[in-house]
């Protein structure tokens, strides 16, 4: 049986509330250079994670932090290695892309598609050192389109791997739409390559969950990979700052930045023809409305919030939940800050 439904949202909510202290963090300009949060992934995360058991390995990809908090890594040390500290999770010199623990066998890489051959890696050690442990990599819906990826399904399934390949969908290959750049489909991939797939909405963390248990059981039980194919939604675009989000969520501050340039670029005297001219506007002005019009946009594909829905029958019980994980969140947060400041 799954776990209970506040078990689950639990993990979610903690996740978002960490990944949202972050963004401030960064906001603030704490944290340097770009940043990739897994708020909208919470769902496929901890449908997985919360299968997971001591020997079990993680290959996570740039967005690495919320499997790493549910997997029970200690959220002070990330925080100080976003920070860049000597005495982060990695010393500093990770940063939020590549995170590592030793102790919980787990590995993120900003590299896409790496977190195949990670897995693939700790799935053969564990069928040699460790059998029933299993590896999971997570990855987008783009590093399907990356060679070692693929090369390590092949591997995965030709050598009966205890790996679950987790594909997170977004429709989305940093700013393009992953329909114009993907032949095919995803699932029918891997299917081709041995590794038989499974289709699951990746907002519901019971689905998740559901999907995911008898992929993990018969990657225990000697019997090779199995991809899941989770289509998710990511609120934040790519990365945190995407200016085209920022354009819609507050159009006054934001469109002036954009609209002055493009209107003096507009009347120059010089430079590209009218028509090239009018055709950069409208691509312009065709990317906002798009956005206007993005799923990432409507609260109902936020599994956070979904899953809060079905929990507002005890509103007592979830308003204490909240506020409890809010003071955690926000002593875990006071502790890193006050330990940078000394």
């Amino acid at each position: 049986m799954p776990p209970e439904s506040w078990s689950l949202y639990t993990l979610m909510l903690r996740s978002r509330l960490f990944e949202e202290a972050v963004a401030g963090l960064w906001r603030d300009g704490l944290i340097s250079g770009e940043m990739h949060l897994g708020t909208g992934e919470e769902a496929v995360i901890a449908g997985v994670v919360s299968q997971l058991r001591d020997g079990d390995a993680m290959a996570l990809d740039h967005r690495g932090t919320a499997a790493l908090l549910m997997r029970g890594v200690d959220p002070v040390l990330i925080v100080r290695e976003l920070l860049g500290r000597p005495d982060g999770l990695c010393g500093g010199a990770g940063g939020h892309m590549h995170l590592f623990s030793r102790e919980h066998l787990a590995a993120s890489s900003g590299i896409v598609g790496a977190a195949g051959p990670t897995a693939a890696g700790f799935a053969l050690a564990a069928q040699y050192l460790h059998p029933g442990s299993i590896a999971v990599a997570f990855f987008g819906d783009g590093a399907m389109n990356q060679g070692m990826l693929m090369e390590a399904m092949n591997l995965a399934a030709a050598w009966s791997l205890p790996v679950l390949f987790v594909c997170k969908d977004d429709g989305w290959a940093i700013t393009t739409r992953s329909e114009g750049m993907t032949g095919g489909d995803l699932s029918a991939r891997a299917r081709g390559l041995g590794v038989p797939a499974v289709e699951v909405d990746g907002l519901d963390a019971s689905a998740v969950w559901e999907a995911s248990r008898a992929a993990i059981a018969r990657a225990r039980s000697g019997l090779g990979p199995t991809f899941l194919h989770a289509r998710c939604v990511h609120d934040e675009g790519h990365f945190l700052g995407f200016q085209l989000i920022r354009i819609v969520r507050d159009p006054l501050r934001e469109m002036p930045g954009v609209a002055v340039p493009l209107t003096r670029s507009f009347v120059h005297p010089g430079g590209a023809a009218l028509r090239e001219r009018l055709e950069g506007l409208g691509g312009v002005l065709t990317a906002v409305l798009s956005t206007l019009r993005d799923p990432r946009r409507d609260p109902v594909n936020d599994p956070v919030r979904r899953a809060r829905l079905a929990l507002q029958t005890d509103p007592a019980r979830l308003q204490e939940l909240e506020d409890q994980a809010d003071r955690e969140i926000g002593h875990l947060f006071a502790t890193a800050l006050a330990d940078v400041a000394s």
